[in-house]
């Protein structure tokens, strides 16, 4: 009865599962309502995608107060409102304004537009006589009688009608002595006439004059609601504001590289998906086949968290959703390993499966965190694509947790509850052979220090051949780049090269101009010193003109923004690597777990900092968002071999800690073997199908995976033996009574059994 009261709770549960899922693939697909919400064709795309203009300007100006950051974001919403329904104008910090834009084509035309401040003038009729054909004739024309830099104050109040005693709201207006002398002696000239309020050629008010205003203040009244006259109010003092909004970043992206740019990353992403399905199954069978269930489950989750918590996606954040496909089969990666070991040591199916999950929550737990640790400082400390890199990121993370522990689970045990308990279906543990990974350290430590070394020497090399120690993007050096898409006509070569950059060359002004070739998609980038819109505007309309250009993406970045990239890098990483150091030691109460963690996040980090320096690879805004996530995947794997070291020391003797060490490397070595290589697999795909903009970010995150991989297993273990055994307090527990270390301690034994043996029987012969 028991029995089949359990099968059919999971028959319940299968048949709920399998409902939600159609129903999130219906929402994913049709969307609901009329309005479609929930069709993944309706997740925000971010301006890399689907294409327009992104800027960030500066206020600058003397005392600009609150009020008025808030006038100039409300007066600019209404101004790019013309261009896009969905554009947007947001605050960033005490004096910056960012702006963007999607769909638009004409992206100069705007940038000029955007950059001019508004005029605000005050309008009102004037008769004039005009002699013509001999005769003199009276005209009426309109006469400037002054500008918003005469206007003190301009504020919305509510009034109330003493006759009706209803509510009216106004606009109180207060002129400078300029002002006032002008606008008395015009309200004198128009008593029953308007004087018209003009704003960026646009009339927004017209009162009528009720009588002659000397003393500098007045209201206009027949103002609807509160929010009108405030509007109107806000327009007045916009056109009075000491400001001016100076560009300090500029992107411009066309629509079709945002096109191919999905259509490219999400077949990157299929593929690799279905090649990390093959590799699961083959090496766990049975288990495999539910992780590529729970992975499609978790695709499925990931598109409806994008629309429901409204998630703008870039290229960035798509390239981080295929990551995480990799790093989501970690935590099955470690469920099933362990299932197979427990089923090797002689465990039942059912025990084994118990076992399994039991002692893997914790490895996955802590591993987790540690990466969301990581993308936490990346959506505090990053912006734009990085922010967005480390929202779909940290997404992924906390998917691939709940689709492991919750959906895994409850498949496995459904497989199990309905008979599949055969010890083949959950596939054989390979045998690894036993090493000492501990002495194997020192090998790995001589290694690393030789690339680390290489790279610090390609610094003053790189120096004295491109300028910098650092091939630094824009976003770490300012400047402008152009990513240039040539009709399929045009071959793409050196001497195509050579004229595109003399060109660049003769408009900036400068011979620093950088470019490379992008055969596989017709393009080409160009980087050059920061150019004026003028400047690009005038090699945007070369480019179309002589070389055949058909689209030009334009990224513009002052060097003011390019020194705060650099700061929050350096401060990212420092912040998480701190904070990881505290969770590990609080977590494994040993303070030399988190020690020799952070120090081979060091040595990983300086490995992938030698493929920048040596690859001359850009360094630029995702280069935060690579090291930040190699440190994240990296102590995920340390914390695996960390939490099995725990495990095994429980009861342990201390003279078996060497040995401890190096089978706890050897029991996690299939799980760490098989995570990276899935990893690498999907980052992989991405390098290779990717567009332009993303293979340099995928290169340097297969040099992190692999040097993560080959730190965690020869250099963690044995660092953390040697500051166990060398440092500290705690040395002296792992030393015999002779003081001899565990090392000279497993061999001493050996000795003092031996010799006195043969000196006896020596002695026997001679008698």
């Amino acid at each position: 009865m028991k029995k089949q009261n359990k099968k059919g709770k999971y028959i319940t549960g299968l048949i709920l599962l399998a409902a939600l899922c159609a129903f999130g693939i219906f929402i994913t697909t049709k969307g609901i309502t009329k309005n479609k919400i929930g069709r993944a064709s309706n997740i925000e795309l971010g301006l890399d995608l689907a294409g327009g203009v992104s800027i960030t300007y500066e206020v600058d100006g003397k005392n600009v107060s609150d009020s008025d950051m808030k006038d100039t974001v409300y007066k600019l919403q209404k101004r790019v409102e013309g261009y896009s329904t969905e554009a947007e104008v947001y605050r960033e910090g005490s004096d910056r304004i960012n702006i963007e834009i999607p769909g638009v084509t004409d992206a100069n035309k705007i940038l000029d537009e955007l950059g001019k401040p508004g005029s605000l003038t005050f309008v009102a009729p004037k008769e004039v006589k005009v002699k013509k054909n001999g005769k003199t004739t009276t005209q009426t024309q309109m006469e400037v009688i002054l500008s918003g830099s005469n206007v003190k104050r301009a504020k919305a109040v509510t009034n109330e009608d003493q006759t009706t005693g209803q509510k009216e709201y106004l606009v109180a207006l207060e002129f400078d002595a300029k002002g006032t002398k002008a606008f008395a002696k015009a309200t004198k000239a128009n008593i029953g006439k308007p004087i018209y309020i003009i704003y960026d050629n646009e009339i927004i008010s017209a009162p009528n004059v009720k009588e002659a205003i000397t003393k500098g203040e007045c209201t206009i009244d027949g103002m609807e609601s509160f929010e009108a006259a405030e509007n109107l109010a806000s327009s007045i003092r916009i056109g009075s504001l000491p400001v001016e909004l100076k560009e300090l970043r500029s992107n411009v992206v066309s629509a079709k590289l945002g096109v191919n740019a999905i259509e490219t990353t999400i077949k990157a992403g299929a593929i690799g998906f279905a090649i990390v399905c093959l590799i699961m199954i083959a090496f766990y069978a049975l288990p495999g086949v539910i992780s590529c269930i729970a992975l499609a489950i978790y695709l499925l989750m990931t598109l409806l968290a994008l629309n429901g918590f409204n998630v703008t996606l870039t290229l960035p954040g798509l390239a981080g959703i295929i990551l995480g496909i990799g790093m989501a089969v970690d935590a099955n990666v470690i469920i099933y390993a362990r299932i197979q070991e427990e089923l090797a040591a002689g465990k039942s199916v059912g025990g084994a499966v118990k076992a399994g999950f039991g002692k893997a929550a914790s490895a996955i737990i802590d591993g987790n965190v540690t990466t969301l640790i990581a993308v936490v400082v990346l959506w505090l400390k990053g912006s734009g694509t990085v922010k967005g890199f480390a929202q779909t990121l940290g997404m992924s993370v906390a998917i691939s947790m709940f689709t492991a522990l919750v959906i895994s689970r409850f498949l496995v045990y459904a497989a199990y509850t309905f008979g599949l308990r055969n010890p083949k279906l959950y596939g054989k543990a390979r045998a690894i052979k036993k090493r000492d990974f501990v002495a194997a350290g020192k090998k790995y430590v001589v290694a690393a220090f030789i690339i680390i070394i290489a790279g610090l020497a390609f610094l003053p090399i790189n120096k004295s051949r491109i300028g910098n120690i650092l091939n630094y993007d824009l976003e770490f050096s300012g400047g402008t780049a152009s990513t240039i898409t040539f009709d399929k006509k045009q071959k793409v070569n050196d001497e195509l090269e050579k004229k595109v950059t003399a060109a660049y060359e003769k408009v900036s002004k400068s011979s620093s101009v950088q470019s490379q070739k992008v055969k596989a998609n017709n393009q080409m980038v160009i980087k050059s010193v920061e150019l004026t819109l003028n400047q690009r505007k005038q090699i945007e309309k070369t480019l179309k003109k002589d070389f055949q250009a058909t689209s030009v993406a334009t990224e513009n970045i002052s060097s003011t923004i390019s020194n705060e990239m650099q700061r929050d890098a350096f401060i990212s990483v420092l912040i998480s690597t701190i904070c990881m150091l505290i969770y590990i030691a609080i977590r494994f109460k040993d303070v030399k777990f988190g020690s020799s963690a952070i120090i081979a996040l060091v040595n990983d980090v300086l490995v992938v900092f030698a493929a920048y320096s040596i690859g001359k690879l850009a360094v630029g805004g995702t280069f935060i968002a690579c090291m930040l996530t190699i440190i994240g995947y990296s102590i995920n794997s340390t914390i695996v071999i960390f939490d099995r070291i725990r495990e095994n020391l429980k009861g342990a003797k201390s003279y078996q800690i060497k040995e401890i060490v190096n089978d706890s490397i050897c029991q996690t070595l299939t799980r760490t073997i098989n995570t990276s290589l899935t990893t690498f697999v999907m980052v992989f795909v991405l390098f290779i199908l990717g567009v332009s903009s993303l293979k340099e970010f995928s290169l340097t995150l297969i040099v992190g995976v692999v040097g993560g991989a080959f730190s965690s297993v020869f250099l963690t273990g044995p660092l953390w033996y040697f500051m166990k055994t060398r440092i500290g307090k705690d040395k002296d527990k792992y030393k015999n009574q002779s003081g001899l270390d565990q090392t000279q301690a497993m061999e001493q034994p050996k000795k003092i059994t031996a010799n006195p043996n043969r000196k006896k029987k020596k002695k026997k012969r001679r008698r």
